[in-house]
């Protein structure tokens, strides 16, 4: 069995929605926090869904979605995570990175943080 990168480590791109249970309530897009405050978890998961399936059907690119709507400060690398480890990332984030193959986009998936969805680009 080869390892596809170094010791076993993936690399990722993601989009993230904060809401109002994110543990921390402000973006490099929201600053005071005042949308996120006020977004559900549920509105999250629809933006999010809305945006995967504009993915997902060719109408956009993830990188340029991840640059315009992530909540995440890789947001300017257009989601880019770059490689990690397991152990390194919340268990939900790192669990759905691992079970992907490159090139999927994983469903909504729940961290502390707020709501993702993941591309697995290594």
């Amino acid at each position: 069995m080869s390892s596809s990168s170094p010791a076993n480590q993936v690399r990722a791109s993601h989009i993230l929605i904060k809401h109002q249970g994110s543990r921390r309530k402000a973006s490099w897009k929201d600053p005071e926090g005042r949308v996120i405050s006020s977004t559900t978890r549920d509105a999250a998961v629809s933006q999010l869904k809305a945006l995967r399936d504009d993915i997902t059907s060719g109408n956009a690119k993830f990188g340029e979605v991840a640059s315009r709507h992530s909540d995440c400060s890789s947001a300017k690398r257009g989601g880019d995570l770059g490689p990690f480890g397991r152990g390194q990332m919340q268990k939900p984030f790192e669990d759905a990175t691992y079970s992907l193959n490159i090139g999927e986009i994983s469903d909504i998936v729940d961290t502390d943080s707020g709501v993702h969805i993941i591309m697995r680009t290594g």
